[in-house]
């Protein structure tokens, strides 16, 4: 099957065009700028799914209304270490970005400092808000919920959110950094392998007949993508959604997904000072996990974050690769 074509594209160029188009859309510059920032980041570091090909979902959501881009997060109770937050449905990437920073003051403060929010929206790249943590000297632990778009396992119908959950710990060499969805494919990653006219390489969920299937575009129609682990995932998603409603006093799944967009979804976000964290410890796992003989045709062995930096260093040199299509529509938004 012939690939959609591809062109590459400089950070610079796709920040400009990203900032351009959101103070169209009414983005006051500080907002604009640290949103088209990050999209931007994303694609660099190869998140392709949540950098450019969802930005114009992004500004369509923008346009409906349902993304309030002079929203300003506000601080509406504290508790010890943890504060509540009411996102008042701004901008998720800013929020978060805000939260995250509220988190590590925390933090250097108490040793540790959590945010919990409501009423935000999805904040693109959850690992994004882990290597701020960690750029910071911060241990990260954040969760977002989502609109229901998985099977809890042994159900047919979605009643469970992709919840993304991120775990990002500082090192000298080298983040440690896990930004994974509960699903065996995000949404986002399939509609990547969708662009590219390609199958997963590994089944990722049920297609409207039952069966188990490679195909990304059946899966995505069907809503029955496979949770990490069968149960164990469908277990943890579960959890997450309790977490980060009950701790904002927010919207769960259920609610989320019944006012039928994915928006006013709840997240919290848990920093540690990691002043004192013994990095000899954590070079040891690092250096004994990466001992393992690679398996049969796969490449070597990496800890979570190192592929991202691998793949930032590339594009910086190269260029970021960007379907054309997708390019050329980000270009015509006004």
């Amino acid at each position: 099957m012939e690939q959609k074509k591809q062109v590459r594209v400089t950070f610079d160029e796709l920040k400009a065009q990203f900032n351009k188009v959101l103070l169209k859309v009414g983005f006051n510059e500080e907002c604009a700028e640290l949103c088209a920032r990050v999209f931007a980041e994303n694609s660099r570091d190869g998140v392709y799914s949540h950098g450019l090909n969802r930005f114009p979902v992004f500004v369509q959501m923008v346009k409906d209304g349902l993304i309030k881009v002079d929203a300003e997060p506000e601080s509406i109770s504290q508790n010890g270490v943890l504060e509540q937050w009411d996102g008042h449905m701004g901008p998720g990437i800013y929020v978060a970005l805000k939260a995250t920073e509220r988190a590590i003051e925390l933090a250097k403060k108490n040793g540790m400092g959590c945010v919990a929010v409501r009423n935000t929206n999805h904040w693109m790249r959850g690992g994004t808000y882990g290597w701020q943590a960690a750029e910071e000297g911060c241990v990260c632990i954040c969760a977002t919920n989502s609109i229901a778009n998985m099977p809890p396992f042994g159900g047919k119908e979605p009643r469970l959110g992709n919840n993304p959950l991120v775990i990002a710990v500082p090192r000298k060499e080298g983040h440690l950094v896990l930004d994974m969805a509960i699903s065996q494919f995000s949404y986002g990653k399939m509609q990547e392998y969708e662009l590219k006219e390609e199958d997963l390489p590994v089944d990722g969920g049920y297609d409207r007949e039952g069966n188990l299937t490679k195909d990304p575009g059946k899966i995505r129609e069907s809503e029955r993508p496979l949770p990490i682990g069968f149960w164990k995932g469908s277990g943890l998603s579960f959890m997450l959604d309790v977490l980060v409603a009950s701790l904002s006093s927010g919207r769960g799944v259920a609610e989320v997904t019944k006012s039928g967009s994915e928006a006013g979804v709840s997240q919290f976000f848990l920093c540690i000072d990691a002043e004192k964290i013994d990095g000899a410890i954590l070079n040891s796992i690092v250096d004994y996990t990466k001992s393992s003989q690679p398996a049969e045709g796969k490449g070597e062995v990496r800890y979570p974050g190192e592929g991202t930096m691998a793949t930032r260093r590339k594009n910086k040199e190269e260029g970021i690769p960007v379907s054309e299509e997708m390019w050329q529509k980000v270009q015509e938004l006004e």
